[in-house]
């Protein structure tokens, strides 16, 4: 009886004894998942730094790292140095300004593209999906057809694809505002983009073939080759307008993943975060093709790498995509000035990038479902 009496007494010890467990187990697992992001953010934090410097070196004309650091240090900081006047002007005047313009542009191409998945809780969506590139490629068409400066083509771009997005949210809020507005969104965007497309297929179609058309097919295609450093500051405003937004407002998007109402219940304005999302996402996508034309697959592909270092937090994300894509496109533009003779446009090395990349996640998910 005596033996009875102390078993029955000892199982509530171990009934409460195992949710204590589990919970230690948990914050264990919780800590050890939050080290492994720390890791993840200062690894890509540290490639980017090296592929930016890499990438004022390389060249035709090329530049050891240690003269770039020099030179950097030299000219930011009034750190001594003696270098050669042909290294400063290359590093300073020629590669600088276009290495910050890919670090920029794939930043925002790829907060743009995290940013859409999250909102819309697909991950095969893109910052083109409402038709802001398209809308933006028909605006600069137009003004490289109509023989505009460089500064009106940019405008008319950065306006159009403003445009093109309000067609698509406000045609989606007309056809039905207790609808399925993710699915209208989708569906309006695709409609927009195609009809924008089309225009952007009329005006080539008139441009004179000798002159205007290879300048507006050589625009499409993505380039930085002329970037300055004006294009840079005007490049900046809507760079922080639009990034900083979307990373303060993180979190909600982690809400948005379990569908409005619960959203809705965990004190989320749905209406609002998706408005503001759309329009931040439009705000960078524009500018990027303001800036150096239609660069494509950076904003899908970016957000996938991301999700496989850190898991699907976008609060952790958001943040590191602007890292990863910073560094990608770093890289690419790289490969587009050194790998031939002739620059390579952008569009052209992240397509051939990106699709195969593509196939491969599919592959993976395929894998997963079996």
């Amino acid at each position: 009886m005596a033996t009875q009496s102390s078993e029955s007494a000892t199982e509530p010890d171990a009934c409460e004894a195992r949710p204590a467990k589990d919970h230690r187990t948990g914050l264990t697992a919780y800590a050890a998942r939050r080290r492994q992001n720390a890791v993840a953010g200062a690894a890509c934090c540290l490639a980017l730094i090296a592929l930016f410097v890499a990438a004022l070196g390389a060249g035709r004309a090329g530049v050891a790292p240690d003269d770039v650091v020099g030179i950097l240090a030299n000219r930011f900081l009034g750190v001594n140095g003696h270098f050669s006047d042909m290294a400063t002007n290359i590093v300073l005047n020629v590669r600088l300004p276009r290495v910050t313009a890919a670090l920029l542009i794939g930043a925002a191409l790829a907060i743009s593209g995290a940013s859409y998945q999250g909102l819309f809780k697909n991950p095969m969506v893109s910052p083109d999906i409402l038709g802001a590139s398209a809308g933006a490629s028909f605006g600069a068409a137009l003004a490289l057809l109509w023989n505009f400066d460089n500064r009106a083509v940019q405008i008319m771009a950065f306006a159009m694809g403003f445009v093109a997005v309000a067609l698509t949210y406000f045609s989606a809020r007309s056809i039905g505002r207790g609808a399925n507005q993710i699915l209208l969104l989708v569906l309006c965007g695709l409609i927009v983009g195609t009809l924008f497309q089309a225009f952007v297929s009329a005006i080539k179609y008139t441009a004179d073939p000798d002159s205007k058309l290879p300048e507006i097919t050589y625009w499409l295609m993505g380039s930085i080759t002329k970037i300055t450093w004006d294009d840079l500051k005007l490049f900046l405003i809507p760079f922080i307008l639009g990034s900083i937004p979307l990373l303060a407002l993180r979190w909600r998007l982690n809400a948005l993943s379990f569908g409005d109402e619960e959203a809705q219940a965990m004190g989320v304005n749905t209406a609002l975060m998706r408005g503001v999302c759309i329009a931040c996402a439009t705000l960078l996508t524009s500018a990027v093709v303001a800036v150096a034309g239609v660069v494509g697959w950076v904003g899908l592909i970016i957000p996938h790498v991301v999700r496989f270092l850190v898991g699907p937090d976008n609060r952790i994300v958001l943040p590191l995509s602007l890292v990863v894509g910073a560094a990608f496109m770093i890289a690419v533009d790289t490969a587009c000035r050194t790998f031939m003779a002739s620059e390579i446009p952008l569009g052209i090395l992240t397509s051939i990038i990106g699709a195969p990349f593509f196939f491969a996640i599919l592959l993976k998910t395929r894998k997963g479902v079996r």
